[in-house]
C-alpha cells in the first residue's frame, strides 16, 4: 500500500528534460535511498524526515520540504505545470 502525500511533486531529473513525478511518500523514499545521484547532508536529512513522516513521528510538510531541498542540491529542478490555459 502506498500513501498519497498531497499534490504530486514533479522534478526535471536529466539534462534532456526528463520529468519524474512523485505522488507518494514511498516513491520519494525509494528514490532517496536507491536512485539519488549524490550523497550529502541534504539527502540524509531528507531520508530522516521522510522516514519520520512514514512512522507518524514527523509531518509530511517537513518531509516534502526536506525532499525539495535535497532535490536542489542534487541538481534537480522543480517542474511547474500550468493548471490553467494561457489567455490569448
Amino acid at each position: 500500500m502506498e500513501i498519497y502525500w498531497g499534490k504530486p511533486i514533479s522534478l526535471v531529473v536529466s539534462p534532456d528534460g526528463d520529468v519524474k513525478t512523485f505522488s507518494t511518500i514511498e516513491q520519494v523514499h525509494y528514490w532517496l535511498r536507491e536512485k539519488w545521484p549524490v550523497t550529502d547532508t541534504a539527502q540524509i536529512r531528507a531520508i530522516d524526515r521522510v522516514e519520520a513522516a512514514m512512522e507518524c513521528l514527523g509531518t509530511v510538510g517537513d518531509a516534502r520540504s526536506a525532499f525539495l531541498g535535497a532535490a536542489t542540491t542534487a541538481g534537480f529542478s522543480p517542474f511547474e505545470t500550468m493548471d490553467h490555459p494561457i489567455a490569448a
